[in-house]
């Protein structure tokens, strides 16, 4: 059975940093690109970020919200999906989503996903 499973979510104040953890397991995912999405109350899932591996390097896509301050990375080893998260805002108040396709793009609508994570919530006070 494919799971993945968000850990790391929690409260931080304005300006604060959080690391979000995804771990895989039931299959590889060495080839698929993982990432984040996030909902926030009443609003749709949005795409966050995320890295698709081949032999020569990462390829990163970062929502424009969040370049500058987020950085996915990658522990193939442990087949686990990081996001440090730093400067938070209010506005990045939302629970986050781990996902996994094939391919993931800014533009990837959430019906186009393979594979999700049950969520963790992450609050950002002010």
């Amino acid at each position: 059975q494919v799971q993945l499973v968000e850990s790391g979510g929690g409260l931080v104040q304005t300006g604060g940093s959080l690391r979000l953890s995804c771990a895989a397991s039931g299959r590889t995912f060495s080839a698929y690109a993982m990432g984040w999405f996030r909902q926030a109350p009443g609003k749709e899932r949005d795409f966050v970020a995320s890295i698709k591996d081949s032999w020569r390097s990462a390829t990163l896509y970062y929502a424009d919200s969040v370049k500058g301050r987020f950085t996915i990375s990658r522990d193939f080893a442990k087949d686990t999906v990081y996001l440090q998260m730093n400067s938070l805002k209010p506005e990045d108040t939302a629970v986050y989503f781990c996902a996994a396709d094939s391919r993931l793009l800014p533009t990837t609508t959430p019906g186009q996903v393979d594979y999700w994570g049950q969520g963790t919530q992450v609050t950002v006070s002010s």
